[in-house]
C-alpha cells in the first residue's frame, strides 16, 4: 500500500508541474504586452485623426461644399509621418486593421502633396515654363563699353549668331542700343511672301522638324512677318552684315576722276553728336552731310563698303537711281561714300565727298567732282 501510495505521489506531482509549463507558455512577457499595447495605441490615435464620422449626403454634390473641404482639408507634416508610422507598425505586426491604415496613411501623404501655400488653388505644375522661355529671343540694352564678343559670351552664343540678329559689322556697339538675343546659336528669321518651312529649311540647311518643334508651329504654321528661330542656322555670305554685290569702282584709284571736273569746297567737317567715323574719311563727311539735309543716316555702318548693305537692313530705300541727298558707294576695297547735290537736265551728277584724292581733294578735304549721266547709273544709292 505504501508502495502504490508513492508512486501516485509522484504521477500527480510531474502531471502538477507539465500543468504549470503550459500554463506559462500561454501568457505573454510583460514586455511583448506592453510593445503591442503602443502599437495599438499609435494606431488608434491615427484612425482618430484621420476618421470623420459618416454624414448625410445626396445624390448630387454641393461645389460649395467641395470647395470649402478642399479649402479646410489641410494636412501637416506630423499627420503625414503619424500614418506612415502607423501603417509600417500595422502590416508588421500582421493586424487585422492594417489595410485601413495604409490606406489612411496613403490618403495623407496625396493631400499632403496637394496643399498649396493658397488653399484655394492648386497650381499645375509649370513643366514646360521654363523650357519655353529658354527658347525666347529676349532684349539687351546695350552698356557703355559693351562689345558683341563680351554680349555673346555673356549669354552662351557665338558672336556671329549676335551680329547677323542685330546687322552688326564690327565689334563695337554703341551705348544704348537694344540688341535682339536668341536663345541658341543659328539665324533669326522674319518670314517672308511666299515662304514655306520647306525652302526655309533648304535655305539655311537646318531641319524642318526641329524648326518646327523649337518654334512650336504644329499647329500655328508660318504667318508673314513672323520671327522664328533657326536652330544651327548659318546664315549666306550675301545675307551676312556688311555685305555688298560686286559693282564697279565708283572713283578707281581716287586719281583723276572719270573725266569730270573737280573741285575743292572746304577743309574738315563739324562730327556732329552721334558721328563715330574716322577722323578725314569720306564716312565721317556722308554722315554729318545728312544730318545737315535731314535725312537718315547711321552711326555703325561700318567701311563704305558696308553702306548700302547695312542701310538697307536698315529699312533705306537703296537702287541704282541718283536722287538729290542720296549717298552714292561703290565696293571696292574698303569702299567709298560721296552725297548726291544736284542732277542736270542732261543727267550727270555732281557730288560733294571727302578724302578723294583728286585735283582738290585729300585727306579730310571735302571736294566735289561731276558724275557723267553714262557711268551714274552703276552705283549704288542710299536715299
Amino acid at each position: 500500500m505504501r508502495s502504490f501510495a508513492s508512486r501516485s505521489t509522484v504521477v500527480s506531482s510531474e502531471q502538477l508541474r507539465e500543468t504549470r509549463r503550459k500554463r506559462a507558455r500561454g501568457v505573454p512577457k510583460l514586455s511583448t504586452v506592453a510593445i503591442y499595447a503602443s502599437v495599438f495605441s499609435l494606431i488608434v490615435a491615427v484612425i482618430a485623426v484621420g476618421y470623420h464620422s459618416p454624414q448625410a449626403t445626396t445624390d448630387v454634390a454641393s461645389a460649395t461644399t467641395t470647395t470649402t473641404e478642399s479649402q479646410t482639408d489641410t494636412v501637416s507634416v506630423d499627420e503625414v509621418l503619424a500614418t506612415s508610422i502607423a501603417a509600417s507598425l500595422a502590416q508588421a505586426t500582421n493586424l487585422s486593421v492594417a489595410p485601413n491604415v495604409v490606406q489612411l496613411a496613403a490618403s495623407t501623404q496625396i493631400k499632403s502633396d496637394l496643399s498649396q501655400a493658397d488653399n484655394t488653388v492648386i497650381t499645375k505644375p509649370q513643366i514646360l515654363q521654363s523650357y519655353t522661355e529658354s527658347r525666347s529671343v529676349i532684349t539687351y540694352t546695350a552698356k557703355a563699353g559693351d562689345t558683341a564678343t563680351a554680349i555673346a559670351a555673356q549669354y552662351h552664343i557665338t558672336t556671329d549668331t549676335l551680329k547677323w540678329a542685330n546687322n552688326l559689322t564690327s565689334d563695337a556697339i554703341s551705348e544704348g542700343k537694344v540688341l535682339q538675343i536668341l536663345p541658341t546659336d543659328g539665324v533669326l528669321y522674319a518670314v517672308k511672301s511666299g515662304d514655306t518651312l520647306e525652302s526655309i529649311s533648304d535655305k539655311y540647311k537646318v531641319d524642318k522638324t526641329r524648326v518646327v518643334l523649337y518654334n512650336d508651329l504644329d499647329q500655328s504654321g508660318i504667318t508673314v512677318g513672323k520671327s522664328i528661330v533657326l536652330p544651327g542656322a548659318t546664315l549666306p555670305n550675301n545675307e551676312r552684315p556688311g555685305y555688298v554685290a560686286p559693282v564697279a569702282v565708283l572713283f578707281a584709284g581716287y586719281s583723276s576722276g572719270f573725266g569730270g571736273d573737280t573741285w575743292r569746297i572746304k577743309i574738315g567737317t563739324p562730327g556732329y553728336d552721334g558721328n563715330t567715323y574716322a577722323y578725314g574719311n569720306c564716312t565721317r563727311y556722308v554722315y554729318d552731310r545728312r544730318v545737315e539735309l535731314g535725312l537718315p543716316v547711321g552711326a555703325n555702318w561700318g567701311n563704305a563698303s558696308t553702306w548700302a548693305y547695312a542701310a538697307r537692313n536698315a529699312g533705306l530705300v537703296v537702287n541704282s537711281t541718283p536722287s538729290v541727298g542720296a549717298i552714292v558707294q561703290n565696293g571696292g576695297g574698303a569702299g567709298h561714300v560721296a552725297i548726291v547735290e544736284s542732277i542736270s537736265d542732261d543727267g550727270d551728277v555732281s557730288v560733294s565727298e571727302m578724302n578723294a584724292y583728286v585735283s582738290g581733294g585729300g585727306f579730310n578735304v571735302v571736294s566735289g567732282r561731276k558724275i557723267s549721266a553714262a557711268l551714274s547709273g552703276q552705283y549704288l544709292y542710299i536715299h
